[in-house]
Formats: C-alpha cells, sequence, structure tokens
C-alpha cells in the first residue's frame, strides 16, 4: 500500500482506472481522487463536494467560485496585464502552513496551470499580511506516524517539483516571512522579490529535521555551496537585504504601507517579461534549467534542440518583421 501511495504522489499519472488517496484533514477526512489518465486530480470535501481553486473580489481578474474551504486562490490579470496569472496563498488562520488541504489545492492549480498556453507569466503570492508560508504545519505533522510523515514529505517534494517543471516563468513576490517549505516553494519559482522587512530562512535543523522539500538541492544551486549549508547548519534567517546580497532573491525593495511592495515588484517584473515571445521565453527556461544539470556539451546540444522548435514559429517570423519595419512586435505565442 506504502508503494502505491508513493506512486500517486509523483507528478503525473499513468493510465488506468480512478485511484483515491484518502488525505487527512485537521477537521474532517478529504479525498484527492486522482485519474490515472493525464486529467488533473479532483479534490473533494468530505461531503463529496469538488473543491476547486477559486478567488475573492478582492481586486481585479477573473475568479472561479466553489464551496469548501479555499487556501490557495487564482487570479487571472485581464487588460494590458493579461497573460499573468496570479497563485494566491490564503490559509489565513494558519499563515499559509503546508497542510494536506493547501498542498492538494496547490497541486490540483499547478497541474492546470503546466498545459495553460495562456498563462505568460505566474506570480505567487500571499494574501495573508506578513507572511509569505510559514512553512510545515507543524500541528497535523504531530499526529502522523513516520510513514505517514515520509509519505506527506515526499507529496511536498513533488510539489515543488511540479513547480518548478511549470514551462512558463513563476516569480515568488515574499512580503513576509518565508521559512522551511515556504522558502523551498518560494525557490522552486524562477525568481524572487522580498521586502526589506521579509524573514527567510531553511530552519529544519533547528527543529531537528533537514530540509526535506527540495531546500536542501536548490539552495546550493542559488547562492553556492559553502553559503547555503552555513544557511542550513545554523538555520539562520536573513533579511530581504541580505536574501539580495548573496543572490536568494532578484529585486529587493523596502516595504510599503499596504505590506506589498514585493508583489508590486513582482507585478513589476512580470510586465517586463509579458511583451517577449511567449514560445522562446518557455524554451529559454527549458534550455537553462535542463542544461545546468548537465556538462557543457550536452548543454549546447539542449540549447540547439531548443533553438531549433523556436525557429518554426509565427512569433519569430513577426519578431524578424517586426525589426525590419521597425515597430513593436506583436507575439501570438504561435
Amino acid at each position: 500500500m506504502a508503494t502505491l501511495l508513493r506512486r500517486l504522489a509523483g507528478r503525473r499519472c499513468s493510465s488506468g482506472p480512478w485511484i483515491g488517496v484518502i488525505l487527512r484533514e485537521a477537521h474532517g477526512r478529504t479525498s484527492a481522487l486522482i485519474p490515472r489518465g493525464g486529467s488533473p486530480p479532483l479534490l473533494l470535501a468530505g461531503d463529496g463536494r469538488p473543491l476547486t481553486a477559486c478567488c475573492r473580489a478582492h481586486s481585479r481578474g477573473q475568479h472561479t467560485q466553489a464551496a469548501g474551504p479555499v487556501e490557495v486562490d487564482v487570479k487571472r490579470l485581464e487588460g494590458e496585464d493579461k497573460g499573468i496569472v496570479e497563485v494566491l496563498l490564503c490559509r489565513h488562520k494558519a499563515k499559509n502552513a503546508l497542510g494536506y488541504v493547501f498542498v492538494s489545492q496547490m497541486k490540483n492549480l499547478v497541474y492546470t496551470l503546466s498545459s495553460d498556453s495562456a498563462a505568460h507569466v505566474v506570480v505567487f503570492r500571499s494574501l495573508v499580511p506578513g507572511v509569505f508560508c510559514a512553512g510545515a504545519d507543524l500541528k497535523e505533522r504531530a499526529g502522523m506516524n513516520h510513514a505517514e510523515s515520509d509519505l506527506f514529505v515526499h507529496g511536498l517534494r513533488s510539489l515543488m517539483t511540479q513547480i518548478a517543471s511549470l514551462p512558463m516563468p513563476t516569480i515568488a513576490a515574499i512580503d513576509g516571512v518565508a521559512l522551511g517549505g515556504g522558502l523551498e516553494l518560494a525557490m522552486a519559482c524562477d525568481l524572487r522579490t522580498a521586502a526589506y522587512s521579509a524573514q527567510m530562512g531553511l530552519i529544519e535543523t533547528t527543529r531537528g529535521l533537514l530540509p526535506g522539500a527540495g531546500g536542501s538541492q536548490r539552495l546550493p544551486r542559488t547562492v553556492g555551496i559553502a553559503l547555503a549549508k552555513e544557511l542550513i547548519f545554523t538555520g539562520k534567517r536573513v533579511g530581504g537585504q541580505t536574501a539580495l546580497e548573496i543572490g536568494l532573491v532578484n529585486r529587493a525593495v523596502e516595504q510599503n504601507q499596504s505590506g506589498d511592495a514585493a508583489y508590486a515588484e513582482a507585478l513589476s517584473l512580470a510586465r517586463e517579461i509579458l511583451p517577449q515571445a511567449p514560445i522562446a521565453v518557455r524554451l529559454a527556461k527549458e534550455a537553462v534549467n535542463r542544461g545546468v544539470e548537465v556538462d557543457i556539451n550536452a548543454a549546447m546540444a539542449i540549447e540547439r534542440m531548443c533553438y531549433a522548435r523556436v525557429i518554426p514559429t509565427r512569433d519569430r517570423q513577426e519578431g524578424m518583421a517586426a525589426f525590419l519595419e521597425k515597430r513593436p512586435p506583436r507575439y501570438t505565442g504561435e
């Protein structure tokens, strides 16, 4: 049974019948029904109603409505920002702690985004003041036995891999605390912005653990091995300014009165990416991500393959035409 559950925790599902994986929630039971055929997983509440990510009418964007607890929300911007999608972390009472429902809803949402050609840039932000993500839900974890804990962390690691594997650029807006799994979530994104007042750290060693959702691998690739070891061994927290200096975040800014300065900076960064050719940006991401994991000769071959896929696109032809005609290009993602 444990082997079956581990397989179900993976990013993709193979062909076959529906399989029900029972996930426990603090105030009831939740079932995540995973189709073995490429369809996105369906999250069901205890009474059998589907839990679909939805948004509150707190700001501009298109929303979907659903019954049940909403801990991860989604918003698609419109007008000149069309193509920017926001993933909203909104588990207010638990400071976006990574619990069963939060992780299940995030997996569903990320699965859907992975095949969404209309999403050109994705921004992960929190609606909880002063917090990006506080990390693991220690109250839930306290009730798990060893096998359950191992299985849950495996699923959490799988989620971070899903986020890192999204084909479009992703940006984490860190306007508050991002600790443990919260920082691991941010590091699974391509780019990060932070307020100077934000606090970040892989603090697992202070809890008798080690980073288990990708942090022990992504932090060295981000800031270098020696510094990553220091931060992990000591469980040290760093602010936004220090995070910028060591390369943990791309941009850091003073916090504003509304407490969303990092989000504003992330949105500004997304708007710089948005006008570029979507297919070219996605393939550039693929070339970089795959290339850094192999030797330089293999990396050059990966670049060549990605470049070959750009050549026949209409966007490439439009880019050349716009250059010759001395006008802004009008990319369509084709």
